[in-house]
């Protein structure tokens, strides 16, 4: 049994553990489906976390608390992601800007339009 923020930073879904003690503060932590609000509350082997990290809404089952915050490749060991696949967007391929033979050097408008579609801003680096 260990502290869920603990766990969480230990697993290094969290870079700090204030930061997975504030999320967890705000409800935003399930454990079992049941709403989490206290950074103090136990989870142990067998529980199923639902939290949002970053974009994504992540599910996993605690396999077993850790005794320290390893690499990555140890935190991958105390958890089995049971998240779904996020679903992949299809890519749609942008049509390169053409211009007419000929016609010249673009604009000072012209050539701020293409920055905005290439770069998708005003072209200021």
């Amino acid at each position: 049994m260990q502290r869920i923020d603990k766990y969480l930073w230990f697993t290094r879904f969290f870079k700090s553990r204030t930061l997975a003690a504030a999320v967890v503060t705000q409800g935003r932590v399930r454990i079992n489906g049941a709403r989490c609000e206290k950074p103090s509350a136990t989870v142990k082997a067998g529980d199923v976390l639902t939290f949002a990290a970053g974009a994504r809404v992540r599910v996993i089952k605690v396999v077993s608390g850790g005794a320290r915050r390893g690499p990555a490749t140890e935190a991958r060991l105390l958890y089995e992601d049971l998240t779904p696949p996020a679903e992949e967007k299809p890519v749609v391929a942008a049509v390169p800007a053409e211009r007419q033979r000929g016609a010249g050097r673009p604009t000072k408008r012209e050539r701020r339009a293409i920055d905005t579609f290439t770069r998708g801003r005003s072209g200021d680096d």
